[in-house]
C-alpha cells in the first residue's frame, strides 16, 4: 500500500481536529475504512461526489459527538485510501482495511465497476456495502448473491428509458424530431446504459442515426463529434463518464452541434459543469438530477461548501451522503459495532436521510432521480422512478 491518508482537505481542520480527539481514546472510536479514487479517470468525479461528502459526514458525527452505539458516544476515525480507479488496488485495499486497519465499517467505492469488483471481498469479511455511485441492472442479481450489498442509486434501465421518456416528451411537445445519435464510453456504466438505451429509443419511435463507443480515457473526442454531426441528429445522448461529459460537451460548442436535447452522463450534475459551460450549459441534459428547492437540500448544500470548500453535485452527493446517515441509524438501531446486526438493520429499516426516506426492498432503493437538466443555474431532476419535484423538460436552444 503506497498511501494512507487521513482527511487531507483543508476546509477539514475542524474535522481533523475532531478526529485528533477520538483517536486519542481509541477504544471509543469507530473505524471507518474508505477506498475510492484519488488518481486516475475516476479520480476528478469521486472528488466532487465521494470524498466531500464523506468528510462531512465524519465532521457532523464528531460535531455531535458521535454515533450512539448501546450505552457509548463513540465518535469517528476514517481511514483513506486511493484505488487509483484500478480494480487490483480496490480489492488490496479492502482487503487492508478488513485485516490490518481492522475497520469497523467500509464505505463502498466509487464507481460501477469498482463496486462489482470489490462486492466479494466485502461479503467476504461480513462488511455491509452500501453502493452509491454505481448504476447497473445487475443490483438485482448482486443483492441476491451479495446479501451484505445494497444499491441506492438505480439500474441502468431506468435511466436509460427515462432518457427515451423524456426526449419522447419533448419530441410530442414539437420541440425535436425523431433522429437520434447515441455514444458511449466503452466501461460498466456506459455499455450497459447503451445497451438499455437503444431499444428504449426505437421501441419509442426514435431513429439512431449514428452509434458509436469510445475506450475510457479517451482524450480527443472530436472524431466523435464530428461523426455525429455528420449524422444531422435532433438530440445526441452520450453515456459518458465525467473527462467524456466535459469533452463531449467541449466538442460540441467547437462544432456548433445544435441539437434541441444534448444529454450527457455523469459529472453533468456538477457545479464545475456549470461553471465551465455557465450560459451554454442551460438546457444541457444529464444523468441525475435532484429536487433542489427543499430547505433540506439548500440547506445541506450550503453546508457542504462551508465545510468541505467544495459545491456539491446534483445527482450522487446528497445520496452518498445519505447513504451514511443510513449507515449511521442501522448502527444506532443494532446498538453494536456488529456487523451482521447492522446489516439485519439495513435490511428491514426505513430511515431518514436529507433526500427524505429511504427503504431497501430486495436491498435496492426503488426511488431515484434519473434525468436533470440545468435551468438558471440550477441542475433539476426531470424525470425520476417516484420521487417528487420533477420539473418538466425544455428543449435546447444553442450554445
Amino acid at each position: 500500500m503506497k498511501r494512507r491518508d487521513i482527511l487531507k482537505i483543508g476546509a477539514a481542520a475542524l474535522v481533523a481536529g475532531s478526529l485528533t480527539a477520538g483517536t486519542a481514546a481509541a477504544q471509543d472510536t469507530i473505524k471507518i475504512g474508505a477506498s475510492a479514487p484519488k488518481t486516475g479517470p475516476l479520480a476528478g468525479g469521486a472528488a466532487v461526489t465521494h470524498w466531500p461528502a464523506l468528510q462531512l459526514w465524519v465532521h457532523n458525527v464528531n460535531e455531535k459527538g458521535g454515533i450512539k452505539v448501546g450505552d457509548k458516544q463513540m465518535k469517528v476515525e476514517l481511514i483513506e485510501y486511493d484505488d487509483r480507479t484500478s480494480g487490483e488496488e480496490a480489492v488490496k485495499n479492502i482487503q487492508r482495511l478488513a485485516t490490518v486497519d481492522k475497520a469497523d465499517f467500509i464505505v463502498a467505492p466509487y464507481g460501477t465497476g469498482l463496486n462489482l469488483a470489490t462486492a466479494p471481498l466485502f461479503a467476504k469479511y461480513g462488511y455491509p456495502q452500501i453502493a452509491v455511485t454505481a448504476v447497473s441492472d445487475k443490483v438485482d442479481e448482486s443483492a441476491a448473491r451479495w446479501p451484505n450489498s445494497f444499491w441506492t442509486l438505480g439500474t441502468s434501465t431506468a435511466f436509460a428509458e427515462s432518457v427515451a421518456d423524456v426526449l419522447t416528451t419533448l419530441k410530442d411537445a414539437g420541440a425535436i424530431g425523431n433522429k437520434v445519435a447515441v455514444v458511449n464510453v466503452a466501461d460498466a456504466f456506459g455499455i450497459e446504459l447503451a445497451n438499455a438505451g437503444k431499444p428504449a429509443l426505437e421501441k419509442a419511435g426514435f431513429e439512431i442515426v449514428y452509434d458509436s463507443s469510445y475506450p475510457l480515457g479517451t482524450q480527443d473526442l472530436a472524431p466523435v463529434i464530428s461523426e455525429a454531426k455528420n449524422a444531422d441528429p435532433d438530440a445526441f445522448i452520450a453515456f459518458s463518464y465525467p473527462p467524456d461529459t466535459f469533452g463531449l460537451t467541449d466538442q460540441a460548442k467547437i462544432a456548433g452541434l445544435d441539437v434541441g436535447a444534448f444529454y450527457v452522463g455523469v459529472a453533468t450534475a456538477f457545479p464545475a459543469y456549470v461553471g465551465k459551460f455557465g450560459a451554454s450549459a442551460e438546457g444541457v441534459l444529464g444523468a441525475g438530477g435532484v429536487n433542489p428547492d427543499t430547505e433540506a437540500m439548500q440547506a445541506w448544500y450550503k453546508q457542504h461548501q462551508e465545510v468541505t470548500g467544495v459545491g456539491a453535485d446534483y445527482w450522487a452527493s446528497p445520496v452518498m451522503y445519505s447513504s451514511l446517515q443510513v449507515l449511521e441509524q442501522a448502527i444506532e438501531r443494532a446498538g453494536t459495532l456488529d456487523k451482521a446486526k447492522v446489516i439485519e438493520q439495513l435490511t428491514n429499516g426505513s430511515f431518514d436521510t436529507i433526500m427524505g426516506g429511504m427503504t431497501f426492498d430486495g436491498n435496492v432503493n426503488r426511488t431515484f432521480w434519473t434525468v436533470g437538466q440545468w435551468k438558471d443555474g440550477q441542475f433539476h431532476g426531470v424525470a425520476s422512478t417516484g420521487l417528487d419535484g420533477a420539473v418538466a423538460p425544455v428543449a435546447k436552444t444553442g450554445w
